[in-house]
């Protein structure tokens, strides 16, 4: 697998260098698409007023960058500040690539008004050269977000409804060309592999922020 990461501020652009199926709730290609490229914008709360067509807008944006056809996650996370990790475990080689903000955390299972901060995510990118089954795709995709999950609960932000989960606005995208390797579960070289990396990339992401916000004293 060929995959070329390119930061060019606003825009971060993970080129998988040929389309790939790609399942994510991207705001701007959702559910099972092909997609040759993932995209980070960053935005301030100031990009996306109230009345802004938020949707309208991303199209806009990706229009004049040439990327319509790309799976696009906003944030507002400084994006030189993203991670990249790989991992090889047996004859599967696994890439994420994630940006990590915790400005908007949340437990899950409860909510905090978080309306006058900015968006600082979790997105999360992962690409493997391995052909998947959709079934496959899904299954990665439940290991990256339980891999996110623990990665952010041993940051050890703790919040007052608990100690943080994730973010409100996170996001996944799972990249692969169409095969037929069917499982992905913690059981299979897939599964570690996912796993490894997005734990490593989520925990280094999210570690940066904690250092940053306490230089800040925010925290």
């Amino acid at each position: 697998m060929i995959s070329v990461l390119t930061l060019e501020r606003p825009w971060l652009t993970l080129d998988l260098g040929k389309p790939f199926r790609v399942l994510s709730w991207a705001i701007n290609r959702p559910g099972f698409v092909e997609a040759d490229r993932i995209l980070w914008r960053e935005v301030r709360n100031a990009d996306l007023p109230r009345d802004l067509d938020v949707n309208q807008w991303l199209q806009a944006e990706l229009a004049r960058h040439q990327s319509v056809s790309a799976v696009c996650f906003l944030t507002s996370r400084d994006i030189r500040a993203f991670h990249d990790v790989s991992t090889t475990v047996e004859d599967v080689t696994v890439r994420c690539v994630a940006t990590v903000g915790l400005s908007n955390a949340e437990r899950i299972g409860t909510r905090l008004d978080r309306s006058a901060k900015d968006w600082g995510t979790i997105n999360i990118a992962v690409a493997t050269g391995s052909g998947l089954t959709d079934e496959a795709r899904i299954e990665a995709m439940s290991i990256a977000a339980q891999a996110r999950t623990v990665a952010v609960l041993e940051t050890g932000l703790d919040l007052p409804t608990g100690r943080a989960s994730g973010t409100g606005t996170d996001c996944i995208a799972i990249a692969a060309p169409q095969g037929t390797l069917s499982y992905a579960g913690m059981h299979t070289a897939l599964g570690e592999a996912v796993g490894r990396c997005v734990t490593q990339a989520v925990a280094a992401g999210a570690r940066e922020w904690m250092d940053f916000v306490r230089r800040e004293g925010e925290i």
